[in-house]
């Protein structure tokens, strides 16, 4: 097997939860919310590779066999504190230039909506993308103000996240929030 057999050349997002008295059960039922229990999964660091192309999950789904090893960007949080609220996100930057590489990047965190969370992540792997493509910006700045600074310079051409969040329930199971960017061979 080549370098170039490893080399993604789709993604596709998903989420889910799960709730279980066990972690472990807790994380199998948010990996069967997000339809990806099926797959060996193996976690992997943050780059989109050049003209990897976005496609929804469904479609990505029918590409893979059930055991095939997955790799993925995984975001995961857990608790059983009751009225917790936690969430898992995966942002992503891809860059206006097809041949050059994107970022995702993964935020966790204990009461934060779907949007603050979202926003955290997703501005991670902007400003990762932005620094690698020596677009200059104010780090002080806020999330608003450094997005339209990214989208202006015309080096990045799309930034988005996808976010999970859940409230741990009043009966302390565990909860698992998850996100993932799934890398399709």
């Amino acid at each position: 097997m080549s370098s170039v057999d490893l080399l993604p050349t789709r993604i596709f997002f998903t989420k889910g939860v799960g709730r279980d008295s066990t972690t472990l059960g807790s994380f199998e039922q948010a990996l069967r919310d997000a339809q990806i229990q099926q797959f060996n999964l193996v976690r992997v660091s943050s780059i989109i590779p050049p003209y990897c192309k976005v496609i929804k999950k469904e479609e990505g789904l029918k590409l893979l066999n059930p055991g095939q090893i997955v790799f993925l960007v995984l975001s995961k949080i857990e608790s059983n504190e009751p009225n917790r609220l936690i969430s898992a996100s995966i942002g992503a930057a891809m860059p206006k230039e097809r041949s050059a590489y994107g970022y995702l990047s993964e935020y966790e965190a204990f009461g934060e909506s779907d949007e603050v969370a979202g926003e955290k992540a997703e501005d991670l792997a902007a400003t990762m993308l932005a620094t690698t493509l020596g677009i200059k910006f104010n780090a002080e700045q806020s999330w608003d103000k450094r997005e339209q600074v990214y989208k202006m310079s015309n080096k990045i051409v799309k930034t988005f996240n996808i976010t999970q969040s859940a409230v741990v329930g009043k009966d302390r199971k565990w909860t698992t929030a998850i996100a993932a960017a799934v890398f399709v061979p």
